[in-house]
């Protein structure tokens, strides 16, 4: 009886960590593809025991929110749980995916070019550095690219554009960690270098010229499975 009683206590403290640490990573404290602290620091920071923060971070797995990579650490790979929708999503291929990229992303960087600001900038070129160092694993790749198109999907200050960005991103890494594994791009050098042309135009408020480079980038990648 005694044992099955804290069985009964477990669960629901494992749901509040769980609960706290999305609340955590939804208030920005832990970006796109950032590590979490280890279980020995997580749980005196929400009060629990150590088998307690290993069954919130499976919870959070679960649901896509986080990813635990052997010898590597727990990882962010989503910023909220996806809503039911989601379901639709893990259907969807490569170059369907991609066209609701375009669709979100060439909107978002038109009008990132009319709204952005000083921060919002620094934040970019920021994510553009993080993404040009960081190449140690496709996964990592593929996090560090999601986390600079968050950068310029929030400069459009767009709270629809953002949420939808948001809950599409796991399907986003999957495939797009799906297609760089079949077809590498033939130029990193040249897939940075489109990046940037797209933070440049925003950064000169080229409303068309940035939604156009935007759009052009998919395009090409797109191109690669059309």
């Amino acid at each position: 009886m005694g044992f099955v009683m804290e069985q009964v206590k477990r669960t629901p403290l494992a749901d509040q960590a769980a609960t706290l640490l999305l609340a955590r990573i939804r208030s920005g404290e832990w970006t796109l593809g950032s590590k979490l602290p280890g279980e020995t620091t997580l749980g005196p920071q929400l009060g629990v025991g150590r088998s307690t923060v290993r069954e919130a971070i499976r919870q959070l797995a679960g649901q896509g929110v986080l990813e635990s990579r052997q010898g590597a650490g727990v990882f962010v790979i989503a910023l909220d749980i996806a809503e039911d929708w989601d379901l639709v999503l893990k259907r969807v291929d490569i170059v369907s995916a991609l066209e609701a990229r375009s669709a979100i992303e060439t909107e978002a960087a038109s009008l990132a070019a009319t709204r952005r600001t000083p921060a919002d900038l620094r934040h970019m070129r920021k994510a553009l550095q993080l993404r040009e160092q960081t190449q140690e694993s496709i996964e990592s790749h593929v996090d560090a690219d999601m986390a600079l198109h968050r950068a310029i999907v929030a400069a459009s200050h767009n709270e629809l554009l953002l949420e939808l960005f948001d809950g599409f991103v796991p399907r986003i890494r999957k495939v797009m960690i799906e297609m760089l594994r079949l077809h590498p791009v033939p130029s990193e050098e040249a897939d940075q270098d489109a990046h940037a042309q797209i933070i440049e135009a925003i950064a000169d408020r080229n409303a068309q010229l940035a939604a156009r480079t935007s759009r052009a980038h998919l395009d090409a990648l797109k191109g690669m499975f059309a």
